[in-house]
């Protein structure tokens, strides 16, 4: 090995080592992302709520913390602080001025001029402590105070009566209850700040919601008028909206004219081509007519017939069914004719099994083309067809079952390619290869399909959808 080699052999486990050490961060985040992408809403009209919504809530729940952190829980700590001074500066009148025995005088001065009212309870004790709240201000701020300023044991309650706190502290000779109104140690009114921000949150919502509504909708007509310009349905069409979405529509518009206009070139070309070409056939039909009728006239006449089907069978395939308008079509009456056009093929065809008489919006002459290449490469192969249909929840079904020798199940998406066909099994009736490619293309024109099954006859069953 030379040393050239050797130095790329030398760095190639480096390289790889390099590589094996950054992705598990990056494998991370794309992890991360795609598990946020399966969670968020695929719609545009939700995913535009949430980018409305999103920055709403977070500033909203910044004010709120900001709120309770900052200006709520100072306001309860410094009314508390104002309580407890007050009931530190009884307790000492009590115990300096023992000659009010009774505490008459200081009762009636705590409800006088601190609207406080204030018990001793000489010889009691300080009941147990109960369970602390599981989340209260109050709780928390007041016993603060009373540890700090007072320093004795101390026991409240500020759950028991919704608007007053009770607050007993242990005295030499008993207990000083004292019962104070919660607005004089609490910020009650800060609910009516919550109830405000909620209610201003909830009417943003409101406004986003109607707003978002009437800028999508204008996006989902344009959605459904695409759809349904390529089932051959003509909508009409005005476009609205925001700017942005009105470019859209303005566009659409325009790209559907150049299509309805390429489509008229196209069809106006393989028309003249078409009349062309058949004049010449039909010079050959004459000619061949007019010269004796010997076996080797005979088979060019075959051979010009044979010529002529498939020259109609490429026209059409080429031209297809799209200037054709989709209409409401009665589709018992088609399946009706469907099934006298096998038997004039020869084939014996059952009932056709239908509930009712179903109709569905299409192209009638394009659908009724796409089941007959069916039926015919059905009735070519078989001895027995049967044709049924059904309505699902927004398709309707049509099958066509035979008994003849089937595809096999790995050939039955190659024989909808153009100009194929099989040795060992079924194409078309025309020959030309190109039925089943042009039953599929008018399905799926219409928004449905052309699947491939078993039939329970032992043959090849065809199953068109077409959207109802």
């Amino acid at each position: 090995m030379s040393g050239e080699a050797a130095g790329v052999a030398a760095e190639a486990p480096q390289a790889g080592g390099a590589a094996a050490s950054r992705p598990p961060a990056r494998r991370w985040l794309k992890r991360l992302s795609r598990r946020i992408g399966d969670w968020l809403p695929k719609g545009l009209y939700a995913r535009s709520l949430i980018i409305i919504i999103a920055p709403v809530v977070l500033l909203q729940s910044v004010i709120a913390y900001t709120f309770m952190e900052r200006h709520w829980q100072l306001v309860t700590k410094r009314l508390s602080s104002a309580v407890t001074a007050d009931i530190a500066a009884l307790i000492d009148v009590y115990e300096r001025y023992p000659q009010d025995k009774d505490a008459e005088t200081l009762t009636r001065i705590a409800g006088e001029r601190l609207n406080l009212d204030l018990d001793v309870l000489k010889g009691a004790k300080l009941p147990q402590p109960g369970p602390r709240p599981f989340f209260s201000i109050l709780d928390e701020a007041l016993s603060d105070e009373l540890k700090r300023q007072i320093g004795r044991p101390f026991w409240i309650d500020t759950v028991g009566r919704s608007n007053l706190i009770e607050i007993r502290v242990a005295i030499p000779d008993g207990v000083m209850r004292i019962t104070a109104r919660r607005s004089q140690a609490y910020a009650s009114n800060s609910h009516i700040f919550l109830v405000w921000m909620i209610g201003s949150s909830m009417v943003l919502l409101g406004v986003a919601i109607l707003f978002l509504r009437n800028q999508i909708k204008p996006i989902l007509r344009l959605a459904a008028v695409a759809e349904g310009f390529g089932k051959g349905r003509e909508i009409e069409f005005r476009p609205r909206g925001a700017r942005e979405v009105r470019q859209a529509g303005h566009a659409f518009i325009e790209m559907k004219r150049r299509i309805e206009r390429a489509m008229e070139q196209r069809t106006t070309m393989l028309n003249g081509v078409s009349h062309d070409l058949r004049t010449i056939l039909t010079r050959f039909r004459l000619s061949l007519a007019l010269v004796e009728q010997t076996p080797e006239v005979e088979d060019l006449m075959r051979d010009v017939d044979e010529m002529g089907r498939m020259l109609e069978a490429y026209l059409a395939f080429a031209k297809g069914d799209s200037a054709e308008i989709a209409q409401p079509t009665d589709m018992r009456a088609l399946l009706e004719d469907l099934r006298t056009d096998a038997e004039r093929l020869g084939a014996q065809v059952n009932d056709v099994e239908l509930a009712g008489s179903p109709v569905v919006t299409v192209r009638p002459d394009a659908l009724r083309r796409c089941l007959f290449n069916l039926v015919a490469n059905a009735a070519r192969y078989a001895e027995t067809v049967a044709i049924s249909g059904r309505m699902e929840a927004r398709s309707f079904l049509v099958s066509v079952d035979d008994d003849g020798p089937g595809i096999p199940p790995e050939s039955r998406e190659e024989v909808f390619k153009p100009f194929l066909r099989l040795d060992d099994a079924r194409q078309d009736a025309g020959g030309s290869g190109l039925g089943l490619s042009i039953a599929r293309d008018i399905a799926r024109a219409h928004g449905g399909d052309v699947t491939l099954h078993d039939s329970p006859l032992g043959g090849l069953r065809a199953t068109v959808r077409v959207p109802a």
